[in-house]
C-alpha cells in the first residue's frame, strides 16, 4: 500500500467519523427540543391543579 492510499484511506475515516459526529449533534438538539416540549406540557398540566387548589381555599 503506497502513502497515496494511505493517505486516502484515512482522510475516509475522518470524513466517516465526522458524519457520525454530525448526525449524533442533530439528534442531540432534537432530544433536547422533545425535552423542552415535555417540561412545557408537565408544567401546564400542574398549573390547572395548583390553581384549582387555590379557588377551593379562597371561597
Amino acid at each position: 500500500m503506497g502513502m497515496k492510499d494511505q493517505f486516502q484511506e484515512k482522510s475516509e475515516q475522518f470524513q466517516q467519523q465526522a458524519k457520525q459526529r454530525a448526525q449524533q449533534g442533530k439528534e442531540q438538539l432534537q432530544n433536547r427540543g422533545r425535552r423542552r416540549d415535555e417540561g412545557m406540557d408537565e408544567q401546564q398540566r400542574q398549573q390547572p391543579s395548583e390553581e384549582r387548589f387555590d379557588q377551593d381555599h379562597e371561597v
